[in-house]
């Protein structure tokens, strides 16, 4: 059996060199900004305002849950090597039984703070002995 070089595996693109390995999810990233309407969006600088506060009890409009939880669980699945995402991806977790159009805004600005950061990598170089 021959098993070649390996350059795409779970949404993850690995491109192996004489440097050593690197690892992105641009191509995952790319299609979640598609499918949220949000590929020729401005970016951000920031994932969160901040000093913003969310809360269970907001005042704003309920949200579609399915969708809100699609956005989240699409976020969970980046923070493996995006750990720039972690906290306001965690925030966001923490309203998934009922979501308000204000916690969908704060996921939208998530995803515009990932196309600013799309190109990003995770890298293993080899050392030598």
């Amino acid at each position: 059996m021959n098993l070649r070089i390996m350059s795409y595996f779970l949404g993850l693109k690995i491109e192996q060199g004489a440097d050593g390995i690197f690892m992105s999810q641009r191509k995952y990233a790319l299609k979640m900004l598609k499918k949220f309407n949000l590929d020729h969006c401005k970016s951000m600088a920031i994932p969160l305002v901040v000093n913003e506060k969310l809360s269970k009890d907001d005042g704003a409009e309920p949200t579609n849950a399915s969708l809100y939880g699609s956005l989240v669980g699409s976020l969970l699945y980046l923070i493996v090597f995006r750990y720039d995402l972690m906290y306001s991806t965690s925030l966001l977790y923490r309203f998934m039984h009922s979501p308000s159009q204000l916690h969908f805004a704060v996921g939208k600005r998530v995803l515009r703070y990932l196309k600013g950061m799309v190109n990003l990598a995770c890298g293993f170089k080899e050392e030598e002995l």
